[in-house]
């Protein structure tokens, strides 16, 4: 499985919007693509403008099928007004569990 983690801080005025589109990425990727097995936002607990999403797929072409999908637009599309920083996409395989699905 390929896996990735991506961190994000929002804006403080932005965080009900970032909130909904983001939700709408997670749902959409898993409900409508065969190949995502889990797309979670995590927010820090010490931290409440900073976000964590873990995304597994089945394989790197899922994930790549990923970036071509209307939720992922409509989330880059929100990112550009919610988005404060964000860090480097952590991109790994999953070890364990051995199978998702």
């Amino acid at each position: 499985m390929y896996a990735i983690f991506v961190s994000v801080k929002i804006k403080p005025d932005k965080v009900d919007q970032f909130l909904e589109v983001i939700e709408d990425d997670s749902i959409c990727s898993v409900r409508d693509e065969p190949g995502c097995v889990r797309f979670d936002v995590l927010q820090d607990t010490s931290d409440p403008l900073q976000y964590y999403f873990y995304e597994v797929y089945h394989d790197e072409a899922a994930f790549q099928a990923h970036t071509q999908t209307p939720h992922l637009a409509r989330w880059r599309a929100a990112s550009a007004e919610c988005v404060e920083e964000q860090k480097p996409t952590i991109r790994t395989n999953t070890v364990f569990p051995r199978d998702y699905a």
